[in-house]
């Protein structure tokens, strides 16, 4: 698979991902449906609908979260990171630019994940959940038991975590989905919550992926000696 490929495939799997999601956060408020009974399902099938689409070319990260998470744990190279988490950003920004012009810059604002419990708890709430989807990313993509199912416990965990999360800090786990609408609806209360929370998490998720279930102590060499696998979550 060639590396132009791959970066096109986490951009277009973002845009599906966060134009699924936010379109159907939009729809529903318009139709007085609230967020929390309608972006779980939106962003956990637009996932699914994503990873079925290009998961095979790029691995299917579509978060910069996610692709941390990978990248600590040797299994994308650093000029992959940085590829796949520009890519993921364009591929929010697009899909919210594509929400603005079939709908308008206050319906764009409407989607962008803000605290709705105060920053510290909102920063929480994003870091504990980011760890939790990583950690199940990271078992799940390799697990020789459980690898066939994949494609549905990421979805099926996004949803669970946006039920949980969306009245606390309207749930992002993903810097870049959040990226987006910010930048077009220009919304930026507490932005840095989701810039710095997930990231974080990811590096928790590592961490426990890494002891728990590698049972590796030594955590500088498994930075230092890496296997060079291709990129990739399923």
């Amino acid at each position: 698979m060639q590396q132009w490929q791959r970066y096109l495939a986490e951009m277009l799997g973002t845009f599906v991902l966060v134009f699924g999601g936010t379109t159907a956060i939009v729809g529903g408020l318009n139709s007085g449906i609230p967020p929390l009974l309608v972006a779980p399902f939106a962003f956990g099938l637009a996932l699914l609908a994503g990873l079925y689409a290009f998961a095979e070319v790029s691995g299917g990260h579509y978060n910069p979260a996610v692709s941390i998470g990978l990248f600590l744990d040797r299994r994308i190279e650093v000029g992959d990171f940085i590829g796949y988490v520009v890519m993921q950003f364009v591929g929010a920004t697009l899909a919210s630019l594509c929400l603005l012009a079939a709908t308008s810059k206050h319906s764009v604002a409407q989607t962008a994940t803000t605290p709705a419990a105060g920053d510290g708890t909102a920063f929480l709430i994003e870091l504990v959940f980011t760890a939790i989807f990583v950690t199940v990313i990271l078992q799940s993509s390799k697990s020789e038991r459980f690898g066939g199912s994949a494609l549905i416990a990421i979805p099926l965990t996004l949803l669970a975590i946006h039920f949980a999360a969306i009245p606390f800090s309207g749930s992002s786990v993903n810097p870049a989905r959040t990226f987006g609408p910010a930048l077009v609806g220009d919304q930026w209360k507490g932005f840095w919550i989701y810039m710095i929370a997930p990231p974080l998490g990811a590096v928790i998720a590592w961490l426990v992926h890494t002891i728990v279930v590698k049972g590796e102590l030594n955590l500088g060499s498994n930075l230092s000696s890496g296997d060079g696998e291709p990129a990739g979550t399923t």
